[in-house]
This record gives structure tokens, C-alpha cells and sequence, in this order.
């Protein structure tokens, strides 16, 4: 039950960083849920843990980890 309940806040976690970076319409729904993950952990390493958390992840330091997480994908992979 831990690993569905981290699934599903990473995937709200992605989506959120998705809407944020204005590319939430190209992102699928694992795509939203390995960047949330990803970025959960980028979040919390670079800013710490702080704020409320759901699933031990910190939302706020995750948000921004996910953000940066689509911002260098997109840089790399998106269109030119």
C-alpha cells in the first residue's frame, strides 16, 4: 500500500510541476509520476525537509525538485 500511496503523490507531485512549467499537457501519466518521484528526491536533497509531507515526501521541496527536473529534461529533449 506505501509504494500505490507514493505512486500517487508522486503523480500529483509531477502533475503540479507540470502546470507550473506549462508542460503538463505533454507529459503522460508515468511520465508525471517519474518526475515527481525523481524530483521528490532532487527536492529534498538540494532544500532539505520542510513544509507539509504526504507519503514522506516533502511537498514543497519536491515541487520545486520536479520543476527542476522538467525544466533540464525539457532543455535536453525538448523541441528545438
Amino acid at each position: 500500500m506505501g509504494l500505490l500511496w507514493s505512486m500517487i503523490v508522486g503523480a500529483i507531485i509531477g502533475a503540479i510541476a507540470g502546470a507550473i512549467t506549462d508542460k503538463g499537457q505533454s507529459m503522460g501519466c508515468f511520465t508525471r509520476i517519474a518526475a515527481g518521484l525523481i524530483g521528490s528526491s532532487v527536492g529534498q536533497s538540494l532544500f532539505g525537509y520542510w513544509g507539509p509531507s504526504l507519503a514522506g515526501m516533502a511537498l514543497f521541496p519536491s515541487i520545486l525538485g520536479a520543476v527542476i527536473v522538467i525544466a533540464v529534461v525539457s532543455f535536453f529533449f525538448g523541441d528545438r
